[in-house]
């Protein structure tokens, strides 16, 4: 993907959130790839947690990172699965203002290449919440490495061509 070196990086405040019930920060792989990559990449990790797959929490510490105005994306693994337990998908319906339906139909198309048609059993979406960018990763290293290294650090980086969410965040909470 193309960058634009003649444009200024700008670092964004990223919240990280594992959804599991087995995981806990002794093991939490997938949370620690993802908070890697992301300061790699230059961005901030101000916040980060581990939540039972409940809705009610999932959506209580969404509405928390969404109305705190040093978090503008949180990015979550886990809970996108179809068990019972995985509400991830159902916790951003609760609190999204718009669907980013490109982002899930572009990690399946991907991930296609990496694990075939078994990618259908994945629910990874993204919802734009009062101006706050929200992206759902299941919750396997394989996965979350796909939606960062192939989609995430292009698309939350402000010099990718010929567009990115970063250039977006300025006019999201236009009326």
């Amino acid at each position: 993907m193309p960058l634009d070196k003649d444009r200024v990086f700008k670092p964004v405040n990223i919240a990280l959130l594992t959804v599991s019930d087995t995981r806990g920060i002794d093991d939490d792989t997938s949370g620690d790839i993802l908070a890697e990559r992301i300061i790699a990449a230059g961005h901030n990790i101000v916040d980060r947690a581990i939540l039972r797959d409940d809705t009610a929490m999932i959506t209580a510490r969404l509405h928390n990172w969404i109305d705190d105005d040093h978090v503008d994306v949180v990015i979550s693994t886990g809970g996108t699965g179809l068990t019972g337990r995985d509400v991830t998908p159902e916790a951003l319906d609760r609190v999204k203002t718009k669907e980013i339906p490109g982002f899930g139909e572009l990690f399946r198309w991907l991930s296609f290449a990496s694990i075939g048609t078994s990618t259908i059993q994945s629910r990874a979406c993204a919802v734009l919440a009062r101006g706050t960018y929200i992206f759902a990763l299941p919750g396997s290293n394989g996965a979350v490495k796909d939606g960062w290294d192939q989609i995430l650090v292009h698309q939350l980086d402000s010099r990718h061509r010929p567009c990115n969410f970063v250039e977006l965040m300025p006019r999201l909470r236009e009326v």
